[in-house]
């Protein structure tokens, strides 16, 4: 989270679509309703990541074929992106 929390497309995006749910006439200043609403937005992201991360751990500990199975998969994906990414340098 902290990699893409650093990322300027992250900021580009949240002031992009933020303001659209701030109420300037609000109590709290429109940058504090932007901080509260990307707050919010990175909390529920953090839920959903250990919510999937805890259930997709118990399945994978119960299923040793699967774990292989995805670790393969995985892999193989990062192999293939690494060489899209070697091609497309060589190519220019």
């Amino acid at each position: 989270m902290g990699v893409s929390g650093l990322n300027p497309k992250v900021f580009l995006l949240f002031l992009a679509l933020l303001p659209q749910f701030t109420d300037p006439g609000a109590p709290w200043p429109v940058p504090v309703q932007i901080l509260a609403l990307g707050a919010v937005h990175v909390l529920g992201c953090a839920v959903v990541y250990l919510v999937v991360g805890h259930a997709s751990r118990a399945v994978l500990a119960a299923r040793p074929r699967a774990a292989r199975a995805v670790g393969r998969v995985s892999g193989g994906a990062m192999i293939a992106a690494a060489v899209l990414l070697a091609a497309e340098r060589l190519a220019g």
